[in-house]
């Protein structure tokens, strides 16, 4: 159940084919209002064409989509309560800020001073105020997303539908921007619809990630689950940095066994005896002394990342080496052999089959 009272949009078993390329096999999502939902995503599993089929810029194959009850297929582009930010901001390079900014408004046909006033409290809220007469050609990257942004939002829809809005940015506006981002949508109270291949991106800024891979959706949830509670290898390899144990038994409801260990696990609802993937973040791993340790290993690889240190621990078990991520603010030596344990709840059983992924209503 979602804890956002009105539904805006549902998508139910939409596919589509280029040809005989198949795009999309069978998506189904719901959003809801004043929601920021990242649908995330590796190049070519569809995250573009999807948000194209909202706009109405695509048509699907097969399946439906509603808007508030109504068919959203039926409706023609220029009828749906949507604005578009693409990562190229396709702005109009022959018209200044105000002229871009304005020119939604201006087809409205609005009055002159109500186009003025509204320009101008969009142009503070988005720090333009000096550029309101600027040439679109003679603006920053940032400066040009902002107009983009501005563009859209004055015409106040119920959804605004981004394109990788960030991708052309350098790290350090995009860092700020992000913060921007969230703040006009909760400001404005539009439900944004946000596609990305950066994990970062999905993870700070959302209320709500779809997951995708080549065509289908892997798992819908919240940031914190989608990086706690993964699906599967695939989704907890996707999102962020992880230690992926192939070789796990699920004992029974709570009971896990790896690496010839039995280990208590939040995790149940699998069969006793089930083979499953066990995932451990790095940063989840604790340095202890070897009497209260669950593992040992010694340091082969280490980088600073700046804040921790990212280490390679090599362990053995069945006269096999394996190599674990751990996260750690100590500075070990190269060799250094260390005892890890972990928190119960830092285990996360998966499936060891990729399987369907079901939506809760």
């Amino acid at each position: 159940m979602s804890r956002y009272k009105k539904k805006l949009i549902t998508v139910e078993n939409i596919t589509k084919t280029f040809g005989t390329k198949i795009v999309l096999k069978g998506i189904s999502f719901d959003i809801y209002e004043n929601q920021f939902v990242s649908i995330l995503g590796p190049s070519g599993c569809g995250k573009t064409t999807t948000l194209k089929i909202l706009s109405g810029f695509e048509e699907p194959t097969s399946g439906s989509i509603t808007y508030e009850g109504k068919d959203l297929i039926q409706i023609p582009v220029f009828k749906r309560p949507f604005n578009t930010v693409f990562q190229s901001y396709a702005l109009f390079p022959n018209m200044n800020v105000f002229d871009n900014i304005s020119y939604g408004l201006k087809i409205k046909k609005k009055e002159k001073l109500e186009i003025e006033d509204q320009v101008k409290r969009i142009l503070k809220i988005m720090h333009l105020e000096e550029q309101i007469f600027q040439n679109i050609d003679t603006l920053s990257g940032g400066q040009k997303q902002r107009v983009a942004l501005a563009r859209a939002l004055i015409n106040k829809p119920k959804i605004l539908l981004l394109d990788e809005p960030l991708g052309a940015l350098d790290a350090k506006i995009k860092e700020s921007t992000k913060f921007e981002l969230k703040r006009l949508q909760k400001e404005f109270g539009i439900t944004f619809i946000y596609v990305t291949h950066d994990q970062e991106e999905a993870l700070t800024m959302s209320d709500q990630v779809i997951v995708m891979k080549d065509g289908k959706v892997e798992q819908i949830g919240t940031p914190l689950e989608i990086y706690d509670e993964p699906n599967n290898s695939w989704v907890a390899n996707f999102v962020g940095t992880s230690n992926i144990i192939k070789s796990g038994r699920m004992i029974k409801d709570n009971k896990v066994e790896f690496f010839g260990k039995t280990f208590y696990t939040t995790s149940k609802g699998f069969g006793n005896n089930e083979k499953v993937d066990i995932m451990i973040r790095p940063e989840d791993f604790i340095t202890c002394d070897k009497k209260n340790s669950y593992l040992s290993g010694k340091i082969k690889e280490k980088i600073f990342a700046g804040v921790f240190w990212e280490n390679k621990i090599e362990i053995e078990y069945e006269n096999n080496k394996h190599i674990l991520l751990m996260n750690t603010i100590n500075n070990y030596e190269l060799g250094q052999n260390v005892n890890v344990k972990w928190d119960d709840d830092a285990i996360h059983v998966m499936w060891k089959n990729d399987r369907e992924y079901v939506q809760e209503n």
